[in-house]
């Protein structure tokens, strides 16, 4: 009978044990589901975007967070069991996430979300101002009207600051404070994180020479910078299929641009200019200096080209689209055309009549010069459009009737 108890008593202490590991295991697979890296980065992105991370709305100063252990190993011992139990489990970090569902979670962040998320700790700052992640930002948004004369002028930009004191202030160069842009994470609007990225760039608060604090120049409305507007003067007939180039600044509550031309020219200043209207500019030639056309040689009959043209000589060129046309002396039959074999071209502007003086002009192959007069303006240099979306472009600015 005792040999009988005390088997039984064996086996309920035994059946308990396994229980109770069976419980811990159980709860160990709880706490730490094997996450998909697709379902993650939804998740996770979904949540963020909505605020509800407790973090992003923290006034707390920013600290270095470490990524917690990524599985709870349980003691074997009772003692460090009931321990285990009295602890409060640690809830997951965004940290603890892979690096490419982190870098998948950022990269579909919004440009104020990221400038929220930088405020968040050390860790998440670093990466939330990197270049590499705001190349593309800009690149996206930016990389159709900025060019190489924008970047040269953001240089420029930056040593003026330099070289003025304004940025005297800042303790260290190599970091930035985002606290206050944290604040304003409810909101996630460039409305309301205008003024405090304006804050941070008076200040010196941002790496003044990384791609975001140029992303939030240009945003800001703070940096403007050199590109092109086509049919300016908001399609006045004297300009159009033309393009100019200005200074340009950002407006974000309306998403479009101002427009500062030559001082030269009647009108100085417009307004409201949309986006389809700008174009970086294609040549890195002075807009008062001639350009040296090196497809002169190309040039035949069919061929669409842009060409330099001014008033006079006081005002700065613009660029005019217009055709390769046939010679006087050719009928336009391209089985006898010898048109590209002569040293003269022929170039058409058809938005014209053909009674207008500036319907047509010819220029030379071998020397071209800038030349003209003052009644009909002077003609300067000349660039071949080989690309179809350039040529699009012009076309679909086409005027609706012959220009008088």
């Amino acid at each position: 009978m005792l040999l009988l108890l005390i088997s039984c008593f064996s086996f309920i202490l035994l059946s308990k044990s396994l229980s109770s590991k069976h419980q811990h295991h159980h709860r160990e697979r709880r706490l730490f589901p094997p996450w998909d890296e697709a379902f993650t980065t939804t998740f996770m992105t979904s949540w963020f975007q909505k605020g509800t991370l407790q973090i992003f709305t923290s006034t707390a100063p920013l600290k270095k967070l470490k990524p917690k252990a990524k599985n709870l190993v349980w003691s074997s011992s009772t003692e460090n069991q009931k321990e285990d139990h009295n602890k409060t489990t640690p809830s997951p970090s965004l940290l603890d996430l892979p690096e490419l569902v982190l870098d998948c979670i950022l990269d579909r962040l919004q440009p104020a979300e990221l400038c929220a998320m930088s405020g968040v700790c050390s860790s998440l700052r670093e990466r939330c101002v990197s270049d590499h992640v705001w190349a593309k930002r800009m690149k996206g948004k930016w990389g159709k009207v900025i060019g190489d004369a924008a970047y040269r002028e953001w240089q420029w930009y930056i040593a003026l600051k330099n070289r003025s004191n304004l940025l005297n202030n800042q303790r260290n160069q190599s970091n930035l404070s985002f606290e206050s842009v944290a604040k304003i994470w409810p909101f996630l609007s460039w409305f309301n994180i205008k003024p405090r990225a304006e804050k941070e760039l008076k200040n010196g608060g941002l790496v003044v020479d990384s791609i975001m604090a140029w992303y939030l120049a240009l945003e800001t409305g703070r940096f403007s910078f050199p590109a092109q507007v086509y049919n300016r003067e908001n399609g006045h007939a004297g300009f159009l299929l033309s393009c100019y180039d200005a200074k340009l600044s950002y407006d974000s509550k309306t998403d479009t641009f101002q427009a500062r031309y030559s001082p030269h020219v009647r009108q100085t200043t417009e307004e409201n200019i949309s986006w389809d209207r700008l174009r970086a500019p294609p040549v890195d030639t002075c807009s008062y200096d001639l350009h040296i056309s090196n497809s002169l040689f190309d040039l035949k009959p069919g061929d669409h080209i842009e060409i330099q043209w001014r008033r006079n000589r006081e005002f700065p060129y613009g660029w005019w689209y217009g055709v390769v046309g046939h010679m006087e002396s050719c009928n336009g039959n391209e089985n006898h055309c010898r048109c590209q074999d002569t040293d003269t071209v022929m170039l058409e502007f058809k938005q014209y009549p053909s009674s207008s003086r500036w319907r047509k002009t010819m220029i030379n192959r071998e020397n071209h010069r800038e030349v003209g007069n003052e009644g009909d303006g002077f003609y300067g240099g000349i660039r071949k459009l080989y690309n179809q979306q350039e040529i699009s472009m012009w076309q679909s600015l086409w005027p609706n009737q012959v220009i008088e």
